[in-house]
């Protein structure tokens, strides 16, 4: 027996929908952004057309569409769509799931994609349940997450899964949305008499960082709280400015965000970028991020990749993270600006970095170099002595020479035993004048 009240029903759930949901993709046409899987020969694009879609992960930023382009799937593979929370999911429902799915299959001949948002949360118990019937074909499974699935997803599910990371949209893709939004008569505002500057569309694409539902969300209460002065509603850029809240930045200190963005510093401070790294600097200290932890990677980076170039690079660095640590935020923000710009001008060697790596490396593989007799301990050089019956020549102990007694104050000795160059000093900076020492140095060992 049909229900007679479905359709009305339905309509009433449908009239209290936000903007941001009406206007959802209902095709892979409506879909904006993610050029680098869906354009035309991308790899997703290649699996919706010729029918071959598996098991997904879909990841990235809130508000890029993770669970629109599922839902775009299910329509475009003409596949029954069920969406579940993978928190909430209990074993019992996964089971009712796939029993319905076997159902499905067998009497409409119609497959079934099971959509789990935050899969990173799916437990051992649920995987169980449903994994069997993943590989057998019965159930698509396509799980959405704002983490890196490599690291917070079970390797089960990812091995089992393509993965695609989804990225937050350009501006003008925001922009696409808007003005989808604003003249569409049916899920929109297009039956208004309503005009939305390009001022007004420009704030809300710059503000909303790439998430298309914070956009529209705006949009959306722009056109609810403006006041008409006519028939015509306007909505300029201090209306726009006015309806989206100050922009939260992305940026989880413990996830993804935390280590793009600290890499990103880092490498602009080594490639001498000062104005990439203070953004940089900057995003981090708007979001919360630690001043100690930045001034500790500073630290590191002073002798990583400025070494010898500049010593006192890593001076500048240790007064930083001294200040840093007495006088805390928000002073501390102007001392780590004038370490991060002061570093990124200095000049550049790994010379020192590329040396303790390179002797580590034959410490823990090579064998062991033994001390020659001449630089050990004076009294290990006495016994040395005794038990070779007084042999003092070469090869066979010899006496050590004090290097200040040298007119140029340059050791003669051999001071490791093998012949092994280590430290390779640059042309830059304060390291040129080292290197040209260190070649008089091995010359005056017989090593040049």
């Amino acid at each position: 027996m049909s229900d007679l009240w479905a359709q009305k029903r339905a309509d009433v759930v449908r009239s209290v929908e936000p903007l941001a949901v009406r206007m959802r993709p209902r095709s892979l046409d409506e879909f904006s952004g993610q050029e680098h899987i869906l354009g035309s020969g991308k790899l997703l694009r290649r699996m919706l057309e010729a029918d071959a879609i598996t098991s997904l992960i879909l990841h990235g930023p809130p508000g890029t569409g993770k669970t629109t382009l599922a839902e775009v799937i299910a329509r475009y593979t003409k596949r029954q769509f069920v969406r579940e929370n993978a928190a909430s999911v209990g074993v019992k429902r996964i089971r009712e799931i796939v029993d319905e799915a076997a159902n499905r299959l067998s009497l409409e001949r119609r497959r079934t994609i099971l959509f789990l948002d935050e899969i990173h949360r799916f437990t051992r118990a649920q995987q169980d349940v449903l994994l069997a019937d993943v590989e057998k074909g019965l159930i698509t499974l396509i799980g959405a997450t704002t983490e890196n699935p490599l690291f917070a997803v079970n390797s089960a599910l990812v091995s089992r899964s393509t993965l695609f990371r989804l990225e937050p949209l350009s501006e003008p893709a925001v922009i696409g949305v808007l003005r989808r939004a604003v003249s569409d008569p049916d899920r929109g505002y297009g039956k208004l008499s309503l005009t939305v500057t390009d001022d007004a569309l420009a704030v809300w694409a710059a503000k909303c960082d790439g998430d298309a539902r914070r956009a529209l969300g705006a949009l959306e209460v722009a056109v609810l709280s403006a006041s008409r002065a006519g028939p015509e509603l306007v909505i300029d850029r201090k209306t726009a400015e006015d309806s989206i809240q100050q922009k939260a930045v992305v940026y989880d200190g413990t996830g993804d965000e935390h280590y793009d963005v600290i890499s990103a510093f880092i490498k602009s401070v080594r490639g001498s970028d000062p104005d990439a790294a203070v953004y940089w600097l900057a995003r981090m200290l708007d979001a919360g991020e630690d001043p100690r932890f930045i001034a500790r990677r500073l630290a590191i980076l002073a002798s990583e990749d400025i070494g010898n170039a500049d010593p006192r690079g890593i001076m500048v660095a240790a007064a930083c993270w001294e200040l840093v640590e007495r006088i805390g935020m928000p002073e501390g923000r102007i001392t780590l600006a004038q370490c991060t710009t002061y570093l990124a001008l200095a000049p550049k060697s790994n010379a020192s970095y590329m040396a303790i790596e390179e002797a580590m490396g034959d410490v823990r593989e090579g064998r062991t170099v033994p001390v020659p007799v001449y630089i050990k301990d004076g009294n290990v050089r006495k016994a040395s002595a005794m038990s070779a019956g007084g042999e003092q020549g070469p090869g066979r102990g010899g006496e050590y020479e004090y290097s200040h007694e040298s007119p140029d104050g340059l050791g003669r000795q051999d001071y490791l035993g093998v012949e092994k160059a280590y430290y390779r000093p640059t042309d830059r900076g304060a390291e040129k004048a080292m290197g040209e020492v260190l070649e008089r140095a091995r010359k005056a060992r017989g090593k040049g």
